[in-house]
């Protein structure tokens, strides 16, 4: 048993890349008094400098407290003011994440341990797949550009072992088509895509939330035939009931929930009829505490875990934490930006094989800081630009209904 501590200091970091390159993370260090640290990040990355002051706020009012007693100092976190959002659930996500990094340093035990033990010897991961340049090689069929290169990254992908790819299918310039020309363009890259992943690849469709509910249904029906393993996010949060109403209405399964706070509008769009999948990500939906409250509520509804990541080593490992330790687990999206230079900064334990993730017993979530490449990080950060909106000929936004 690990004798008592106190939090000494909380550090709430804005770094990019520590080769040198520009880049945006939102990273929470958290010490305690014996001189253990635990790490966390927030997936809020639209808002960084908003997450990086409520961590600060938050700081002040955990130095001085027990690490130990994570899920009351995320109450209290939560309750502090009358606020809700994606801006603070990402500061007390990054947050939570290394107070459960500090418990398992200081009872050197491994996070997944700790929340009950592994269900499973490895963590099947998803490639977030983008279109690979096309070659010379002729293509099966007459198609555009955009299926050619997505035949050869899922043909590539299915080479290199991976059982589960993702890439957006929707075609440049999607906003702005007829109905016919987005579902026929959709289902050329569709096809291409499945025809270069075979059968023994679960192909998963990211739409970005682009479409209205009408154009979601419609296109919808003509995918089916491809048999995806979801279809993720087809048209804007705003509304829960809506989610629902989507998955009610097509056969395709639907997955919902990177853009989710908390278990009460996972809560609401379960009840409301879906989705199959849940897709909660760790540094935004709150932190390894409430996600596995996420996958808790999802199994009630036979819903199975599918978490959202992309932003680095942080997040894949705390997510690994949960994704180990419950029944309804079905793939963790993976980035290979993970393994990238810009990422060194975080020393990892938990090393990926193929289109897989081994489990580690490293103690925490198995990242330490290297502190040479940290102070590199630190003078390389970029806000993210959110001038990528796409628009309209017409000159409207493209995502509005």
């Amino acid at each position: 048993m690990a004798k008592k501590t106190k939090i000494q200091k909380v550090e709430s970091m804005l770094i990019g890349g520590s080769d040198g390159s520009p880049g945006g993370h939102h990273v929470v260090r958290i010490w305690t008094e014996d001189g253990t640290y635990g790490v966390g990040q927030s997936s809020c990355w639209a808002y960084m400098e908003a997450t990086d002051v409520i961590a600060k706020k938050c700081g002040n009012y955990l130095v001085g407290k027990d690490p130990s007693r994570i899920e009351h100092h995320w109450q209290y976190m939560y309750r502090m003011g009358p606020f809700r959002g994606s801006a603070l659930s990402g500061a007390i996500s990054a947050i939570d994440i290394a107070l459960w990094d500090i418990k398992g340093k200081r009872l050197d035990s491994p996070v997944w341990d700790l929340l009950g033990g592994n269900t499973r010897e490895k963590i099947r991961l998803h490639l977030l797949m983008g279109p690979r340049q096309t070659t010379e090689l002729p293509f099966p069929h007459d198609r555009g550009k955009e299926a050619q290169g997505l035949y050869e990254a899922a043909k590539a992908s299915a080479e290199e072992g991976w059982t589960a790819i993702k890439t957006d299918p929707l075609p440049n310039g999607f906003e702005s088509m007829t109905v016919e020309r987005l579902i026929s363009d959709t289902v050329d890259n569709v096809a291409a895509m499945r025809e270069g992943a075979g059968k023994d690849v679960d192909i998963i469709l990211e739409i970005h939330r682009k479409l209205t509910p009408m154009n979601a249904v419609a296109l919808a029906q003509e995918l089916t035939q491809f048999r995806p393993l979801f279809y993720e996010d087809p048209i804007q949060i705003d509304s829960m009931v809506l989610q629902g109403s989507i998955a009610q209405r097509t056969t395709l399964p639907v997955a919902n929930g990177e853009r989710i706070h908390n278990i009460w509008e996972f809560r609401d769009m379960l009840q409301d009829g879906g989705p199959q999948y849940v897709r909660p990500d760790m540094g935004l939906g709150g932190g390894i505490t409430h996600v596995k409250k996420i996958a808790a509520l999802a199994e009630s509804y036979h819903s199975a875990l599918a978490t959202h990541n992309f932003l680095g080593p942080i997040t894949t490992n705390a997510a690994v934490q949960v994704d180990a330790s419950i029944p309804n687990f079905v793939t963790q999206e993976y980035s290979l930006r993970d393994e990238h230079p810009a990422n060194a900064v975080f020393v990892n334990h938990y090393k990926r094989e193929s289109g897989y993730m081994n489990l580690s017993d490293a103690p925490g979530i198995g990242i330490e800081i290297d502190e040479d490449l940290l102070e590199v990080a630190k003078t390389t950060y970029e806000s993210r630009d959110l001038n990528i909106v796409p628009m309209r000929t017409d000159g409207s936004v493209g995502y509005s209904v």
